[in-house]
């Protein structure tokens, strides 16, 4: 693990952080953290998740897709297996686990961006293992009135035989200061659009995706959380969701593909009961450019993904 801090612009006058929470911060960073989960690709499980993406509840597609034993495991959709079994007495106080957070008071966590790469696929009703560490910790602006700590999360996924099948990488920035105005990121030239699909998050939506990943952070299920404690106009979707639309946008345009890669990062909250526009547009013959945009034209998420 390596630890980086940036510059930023320094206001020292500023800073909220106390010698005794910077010293708590370089510990923590210097612990050791691994987290191993065993889980089975449960098809009742994946039922769940089929009944809640709009491409395969058969809205999009008819008819209703069911998943069946042996088959490959689709692609991301191991998002909603391997999550951590923390007792909620041990939660933090917005709901989420504490596995590989920060000490107080970076107690606001986002979901920043990540990657996937495929090896070889987990089969549907077999068992498989999840071996997360953190890959890095960047450090940042913590000599100014808002720092934040950058926690990118190396995840290795293995079959039965102990053959690495999926290779993730996630990123996370957890912020110390209470909610505070955001503006909005302009994210300038997206192409023509080769394919697009539409949907809208609802609060079942958003609910239903929360209890298949066991998440309980209050800010995708508490609206009055979202808006008092985080400063949001409305419950964020998650960014597994949108990451995960991705992959189902690509798969359902081009029949039958193999995905080798994806990359995406979280550019700008995107909020329940407000509809979400998946484009795709080709770079060549293998890497497909993705946004994800909502009904106001607002860019949430913006990816990459390279077919085999």
């Amino acid at each position: 693990m390596f630890v980086r801090q940036t510059p930023g612009r320094i206001r020292r006058n500023h800073s909220t952080l106390s010698p005794s929470t910077l010293a708590s911060l370089d510990a923590w960073i210097a612990s050791d953290k691994k987290l191993v989960t065993h889980d089975t690709i449960r098809v009742e499980h994946l039922s769940d998740l089929y009944i809640t993406l709009p491409t395969r509840d058969g809205s999009m597609h008819a008819p209703y897709a069911t998943p069946k034993v042996s088959e490959p495991l689709g692609f991301g959709h191991h998002l909603v297996f391997f999550h951590p079994r923390n007792p909620e007495r041990i939660l933090r106080s917005d709901g989420t686990d504490a596995d590989f957070c920060p000490p107080e008071p970076f107690t606001r966590r986002m979901w920043a961006g990540g990657k996937i790469k495929w090896h070889k696929p987990l089969l549907v009703g077999s068992s498989a293992t999840a071996i997360s560490a953190i890959r890095s910790v960047v450090k940042k602006g913590i000599d100014t009135d808002v720092p934040k700590v950058f926690v990118q999360q190396n995840i290795q996924y293995s079959d039965v035989d102990g053959t690495i099948c999926i290779e993730e990488e996630r990123s996370h920035v957890y912020l110390s200061s209470p909610r505070n105005s955001r503006q909005i990121r302009d994210v300038p030239n997206q192409p023509v659009p080769d394919f697009s699909l539409q949907f809208r998050p609802t609060p079942t939506t958003l609910f239903r995706f929360s209890a298949l990943t066991f998440n309980g952070h209050y800010i995708h299920l508490d609206k009055e959380y979202a808006q008092k404690s985080e400063g949001y106009p409305e419950r964020l979707v998650h960014g597994p969701l949108t990451a995960l639309m991705f992959l189902e946008s690509v798969v359902s345009h081009v029949k039958g593909c193999k995905l080798h890669s994806f990359e995406y990062r979280a550019q700008n909250p995107l909020v329940v009961n407000r509809s979400i526009q998946i484009c795709g547009a080709w770079e060549d013959g293998r890497t497909v450019e993705l946004w994800a945009k909502d009904e106001k034209g607002v860019v949430g998420m913006t990816g990459k993904v390279v077919v085999e």
